[in-house]
């Protein structure tokens, strides 16, 4: 598993790459172990981490919400601790959640996925 993390690889942004292009919105972000691509989480209406998984293989994301640091493995389905990764370890502080700031609709808890 320690090959499918690289401590070295920065973030790919503050928020979700996909969300981002598509000016969508995201509940919570979460980070590839393996290429720092940031994606939104299951509860998110685009659910691109996992996505982002299935294109890729990379199965082991971090929480990238400030003050988390726990490790998801996608294909044994546990949660875990890891070492720490390259800075930013989280998206800013002052980024809401959901997020981003002036995309979320008002509507945004009829919108995803519980």
């Amino acid at each position: 598993m320690s090959s499918d993390i690289d401590t070295n690889v920065a973030p790919s942004g503050a928020g979700c790459a996909e969300c981002d292009q598509q000016d969508g919105f995201w509940v919570h972000l979460r980070r590839c172990a393996a290429c720092g691509h940031v994606g939104c989480c299951d509860t998110s209406p685009g659910q691109h981490a996992t996505a982002h998984f299935r294109e890729t293989g990379h199965r082991l994301v971090q929480s990238f919400e400030p003050g988390e640091d726990w490790f998801w493995d996608y294909v044994d389905e546990t949660m875990f601790t890891g070492p720490e990764l390259a800075e930013p370890t989280s998206h800013p502080a002052d980024q809401p959640a959901p997020g981003p700031r002036g995309r979320v609709p008002l509507n945004w808890r009829e919108l995803i996925h519980t």
